[in-house]
C-alpha cells in the first residue's frame, strides 16, 4: 500500500496511473483522510463496502426499532406493532 499527501491530488495523473490501494493523509495535520482504490480493484471491494453499509443500516434499524418500542402508547394513538 503506498502512502500520498492530500496535496498529491493535485496531479490525478499519479493517481490514476496506480495499480495499488493508497493510503491518503494530510500532510498538515498529519491526519488520516482515507483510501484510493483503483478501478482495477474496485469489484474486490465492491462486495465488502456493501456489507459494511448493510450493517450500519441494521443498526440504525435497531435503534429505531428499540426507540419505537420504549416509545408509551397514549389514549386515542396507534400502536405501531413492534413489540
Amino acid at each position: 500500500m503506498l502512502e500520498a499527501k492530500l496535496t498529491d491530488f493535485r496531479n490525478p495523473s499519479f493517481f490514476t496511473a496506480q495499480t495499488d490501494v493508497i493510503h491518503i493523509v494530510d500532510g498538515r495535520k498529519k491526519k488520516e483522510i482515507g483510501f484510493f482504490i483503483p478501478a482495477s480493484l474496485k469489484e474486490s471491494f465492491s462486495s465488502y463496502l456493501q456489507q459494511e453499509e448493510t450493517k450500519k443500516k441494521l443498526v440504525l434499524l435497531r435503534k429505531i426499532a428499540l426507540a419505537q418500542k420504549a416509545d408509551p402508547i397514549d389514549d386515542g394513538s396507534v400502536g405501531d406493532g413492534i413489540e
